[in-house]
C-alpha cells in the first residue's frame, strides 16, 4: 500500500475529488496564455519592459492529474516529479492541511 493511498484513506478523501481539484487548479487561464506569449516574444525578438516582467512570472502547467496517473500513484508505481507535484497540489486543495510531496511518496 502506498503512502498516498494511506493518507487518502486516513483523511477520507475520494479520488474523484482529487481529479476534479486537479482539473480546476491546473487549468490554463488568460493570464497563463499572456505569460506564454510574452516568453515567446522575449526569446524571439525585441520585447518591451512589460513583456520582460510578464515573462518572468510563473504560469500553470495546463496538465491535470489523469485517472491512469492516479491509479499508478495509488499502486505505488514510480511517477515523474511533475506528476507528484500535481498530485500534492490536488491533495492540498482538497484536504485541510499542508502536505509535502515527500509525505505522500
Amino acid at each position: 500500500m502506498s503512502k498516498l493511498k494511506e493518507y487518502l484513506e486516513k483523511e477520507k478523501i475520494d479520488t474523484r475529488k482529487l481529479l476534479a481539484a486537479s482539473k480546476r487548479i491546473e487549468k490554463m487561464t488568460a493570464q497563463d496564455r499572456k505569460i506564454r506569449l510574452a516568453r515567446k516574444k522575449v526569446a524571439t525578438g525585441k520585447p518591451t519592459d512589460a513583456e520582460k516582467e510578464t515573462a518572468q512570472m510563473k504560469r500553470r502547467s495546463g496538465k491535470k492529474v489523469t485517472a491512469p496517473t492516479l491509479k499508478k500513484a495509488l499502486a505505488g508505481e514510480p511517477l515523474s516529479k511533475g506528476a507528484k507535484k500535481r498530485l500534492a497540489r490536488a491533495v492540498n486543495a482538497v484536504s485541510k492541511g499542508e502536505v509535502q510531496v515527500a509525505d505522500l511518496f
